[in-house]
């Protein structure tokens, strides 16, 4: 063997030797991190977001100063065990597709007089968009354990289904991103957070079936509805607003698939 193909060996081993050492270290940061993940779920910060919203349910606001204990959330009025698995899902009686943010809003106008508005308008954490995502934990902390149960029967969560389906692949913004982009494939993951796939039913189980989530980057309680915005802005494209039809249609793609799935909602993230 000359001594060129000695050397071109040589880099070709070093090579594979690195990017074996490469993700061996990388494994056994994501190693770590789940761990950290398990020891912070058995005291989750979300508990205490959890009572903040406990606590709202319960308190007379707004211009007819009642609680929302009689919100109808899908199960009956006033059941909240349950139902966040359940949800996206129609309502006949406002004749729409909602999901939990959405379905809020409608209990807050309808039995407290709170205008959406202040809701939609606000910024993320900031009035009436912190008490929703203080709401929101305290629902869904009442369905962890459950499986996702959505109901896809009426047509109308079909068209949904569909719409979610499309946006999910619409690629946009200056890097021509979409949904799928990140996750469409199996094995990817950014910044050792794992990106699971959400066309199939256990990534779709994995990602929906733990959000709303803490967030430990940021120290903050995140909604669905924060966590698809946020993914628009990623996209660098135009943010959806709050509450529309795209999320809503995403929210029912994703629920769809993890139909089934176990809910361990409040989840941990990075």
């Amino acid at each position: 063997m000359n001594k060129r193909l000695k050397t071109l060996a040589l880099a070709l081993v070093l090579s594979v030797a690195g990017q074996a050492q490469a993700e061996d270290t990388s494994a056994k940061l994501l190693d770590g991190i789940n761990e950290y993940r398990d020891a912070l779920a058995d005291g989750n910060p979300s508990e205490l977001v959890a009572a903040e919203g406990e606590e709202l349910w319960k308190t007379a606001r707004g211009p007819k100063n009642a609680t929302l204990e009689r919100c109808d959330l899908g199960l009956g009025p006033g059941i909240v065990k349950g139902a966040s698995a359940q949800l996206p899902r129609y309502f006949k009686d406002t004749g729409k597709v909602q999901d939990l943010e959405t379905r809020l809003m409608t209990c807050m106008e309808t039995l407290q007089g709170i205008d959406p508005k202040e809701v939609v308008k606000a910024k993320w954490l900031k009035g009436e968009r912190e008490k929703m995502a203080a709401l929101v934990a305290y629902v869904v902390t009442q369905s962890n354990g459950h499986k996702v149960k959505v109901d896809m029967r009426p047509p109308a969560m079909k068209q949904m289904y569909e719409m979610g389906k499309m946006a999910f692949y619409y690629r946009a913004g200056p890097m021509d991103f979409s949904c799928a982009t990140c996750h469409g494939d199996q094995g990817k993951r950014i910044r050792m957070q794992e990106l699971p796939d959400l066309r199939s039913h256990a990534g779709a189980a994995a990602g929906w079936g733990s959000w709303p989530a803490y967030r430990v980057s940021n120290g903050q309680f995140w909604t669905m509805q924060h966590r698809l915005n946020d993914c628009f802005r990623q996209q660098r494209t135009a943010e959806p607003i709050y509450g529309s039809d795209v999320t809503i249609a995403l929210s029912v793609y994703l629920a769809a698939n993890a139909n089934g799935g176990k809910v361990v909602t409040p989840g941990i993230k990075r």
